[in-house]
């Protein structure tokens, strides 16, 4: 007799029963608007080389000075997080912003404009 033949009539096995969960990545939008800020400051000297990482929990865009140094700062997706899935940490692990709205949260980042002379 098989395991199928063992089991109780009306057992109920998930189709991912035992799959682990799916990555997490950052889909088109988000990546335009992480990306249209990043060319920004690049063009400004403060930014030189990125990474991305795509997690099975969380996806994460690592900002860097330098490549050989550690992220500046990075940009979270967290789908699982309560107060918005996404996040902007510092290099000492401080969370700057955190929110539902990608773009209200990469704002923390953004150079204030200054008047020219």
């Amino acid at each position: 007799m098989s395991d199928m033949d063992s089991r109780s009539p009306g057992t109920v096995i998930p189709l991912n029963a035992g799959a682990s969960p799916p990555r997490v990545s950052f889909d088109r939008r988000e990546l335009q608007a992480i990306l249209q800020l990043y060319g920004r400051m690049v063009a400004a000297g403060e930014w030189r080389d990125y990474a991305i990482d795509f997690l099975k929990g969380k996806a994460v865009f690592a900002i860097f000075r330098r490549a050989s140094e550690m992220p500046l700062y990075r940009v979270e997706k967290n789908p699982d997080a309560k107060q918005g899935p996404y996040a902007v940490i510092n290099t000492a692990g401080l969370v700057l912003k955190r929110g539902h709205d990608l773009r209200r949260v990469l704002a923390v980042l953004e150079k204030p404009l200054q008047v020219v002379q």
